[in-house]
């Protein structure tokens, strides 16, 4: 039984809806990738060195990442060897093998989910530039937990850029959660301590804690970064749980850089990658998990509420070779 065949099998046993969403939300990637990786195929009769350097191209596009693509050809190339495959078509199901097997290798000793707290409250801080979609992450995972029976508080960090208070009021008012706020300006580490004490007051299950993007420069921000991590982790030790970094994959390789900055100042634990469902670039998905060792652990998949959804590479890869898995279990 092929790749494909054994993929859409276990799919097919987990949430239908789900592996749907991958599938809706990587189209533009798909049709980019797996449309060029069909015609590679359809234009060589034999899997030679100008077929695997056509391949390179393709996947350096999808901004698979140049470590991982150079990795992936390698052990395609091991792969065709030992199976002694001659004809191109029977490499579109190696890929899709390998792009699953690089994933769950790079990140085999961690923990793919979130950090909750079983007893007690789980702080979870969010960081990232402005406009990656950070605040409307924070109120989609606020209404996820809360549709799970959990209590949430919202801490709007983010005192320096224009709004952004009044925008998580907004997802709090829309998703039925409180905000812990104070004035434009003022110090977000002040309002983290104030956010935190509230949160062990009520006995709330989850604070999800909004930050700044940008301030006068880079040093500033994460110097700001690092002192709410120090005043969270005081009040509640071991805290923060988790420290998300949001990127927007519309911006390809610079999620790459971001995730570098980001790690330095914060000890990012885990990736949420919006508007994957607008990219052609969707590949950068195994550049980030593979080159810089950070699990992603959502993807934005659209626009509706239920359209942030846990990252799965399964259903990731699913989604990128559903035209192909459909297309093999018809013949």
């Amino acid at each position: 039984m092929s790749f494909f065949k054994k993929l859409k099998e276990k799919i097919t046993k987990q949430t239908e809806t789900v592996s749907e969403k991958f599938k809706d939300g990587l189209t533009k990637t798909r049709d980019n990738f797996s449309g060029k990786v069909n015609d590679l195929v359809a234009r060589y009769r034999k899997v030679d060195e100008d077929f695997f350097e056509e391949l390179e191209e393709i996947l350096i596009g999808a901004d698979v990442g140049f470590e991982t693509v150079m990795q992936l050809i390698d052990e395609l190339k091991l792969e065709v060897k030992r199976k002694n495959i001659k004809d191109p078509a029977e490499v579109q199901s190696v890929i899709s093998e390998k792009l699953v097997e690089i994933y769950e290798k790079a990140g085999k000793e961690e923990q793919s989910g979130l950090n909750i707290q079983p007893d007690g409250l789980t702080v979870i801080l969010f960081v990232g530039v402005n406009g990656v979609g950070k605040t409307t992450t924070i109120g989609k995972l606020a209404h996820k937990f809360k549709t799970e029976g959990k209590s949430v508080l919202l801490a709007a960090g983010d005192t320096f850029r224009a709004g952004a208070i009044d925008q998580l009021e907004v997802w709090g008012e829309r998703v039925g959660v409180d905000v812990i706020k104070q004035a434009e300006g003022s110090d977000p580490a002040a309002v983290m301590y104030d956010a935190v004490q509230a949160a062990k007051s009520r006995g709330v299950d989850i604070l999800l804690c909004d930050t700044a993007g940008r301030l006068q420069n880079k040093v500033n921000l994460m110097k700001e970064l690092e002192k709410v991590k120090r005043v969270i982790e005081r009040e509640i030790p071991g805290a923060p749980h988790e420290v998300l970094l949001v990127l927007d994959a519309t911006t390809g390789q610079n999620a790459l850089i971001q995730t570098k900055t980001f790690k330095e100042a914060t000890d990012v634990s885990g990736i949420v990658l919006t508007k994957l469902d607008g990219t052609a670039k969707g590949g950068i998905v195994l550049a980030i998990r593979n080159e810089l060792n950070v699990p992603v652990k959502f993807v934005g998949l659209g626009e509706k509420m239920d359209d942030l959804q846990e990252f799965d590479s399964e259903k990731y890869v699913y989604g990128l070779f559903a035209d192909l898995i459909e297309k093999e279990e018809i013949q």
